[in-house]
């Protein structure tokens, strides 16, 4: 169960979904898949139409969401930092004019896009567009009063494994990175 990624503070970063005719097949499929790969039940939900809050079965951890939000920005933004830093440090090693010659300023500027630079990764991986798929297929099929499995893999194998079991039940299914 450990964590993939060091920008991410969610238990369980990759996710599949499964779209199922009814509930009753997609709970068969649940339980077998629960019982197949040995995961939890918590790492396995069925979503149904009327459900009263499919949201948090879809990205159940909204505290790991906030915490990866911090982390992907702090961490992203200090590399976008060092990285703008050795950029001067290459440049001013160069001879360039301008930045040998107003080097404090130009240290600043250079830094201080690289930071931003980070920073705006940082909201990028915390956007996960990779999850955006996921959650709008499982929203249109509960509006078309069909029914969901999703299952939170805490690995990339784990997620792959869970996909390939759930083809065999559903001719619609979508994972994330």
């Amino acid at each position: 169960m450990a964590n993939e990624s060091p920008f991410s503070a969610e238990l369980s970063n990759s996710k599949v979904a499964a779209i199922f005719a009814d509930p009753a097949s997609a709970r068969e499929a649940a339980a077998r898949l629960r019982q197949s790969l040995e995961l939890a039940d918590a790492q396995v939900q069925v979503i149904a139409p009327g459900d009263p809050r499919p949201g948090s079965k879809l990205e159940p951890e909204s505290r790991g969401i906030f915490r990866t939000m911090l982390r992907a920005h702090l961490r992203l933004g200090l590399l976008g930092a060092v990285a703008g830093a050795v950029l001067f440090a290459v440049l001013y090693a160069r001879g360039i004019p301008y930045i040998v010659n107003s080097a404090v300023m130009a240290g600043a500027v250079i830094v201080s896009f690289g930071a931003v630079a980070g920073l705006f990764l940082g909201g990028l991986f915390t956007l996960r567009p990779d999850h955006d798929p996921y959650i709008t297929r499982v929203y249109a099929a509960l509006e078309l009063g069909r029914t969901a499995v999703v299952v939170h893999s805490f690995s990339r194998e784990q997620n792959a494994k869970a996909a390939e079991f759930l083809k065999q039940y559903s001719d619609e299914v979508v994972a994330t990175l």
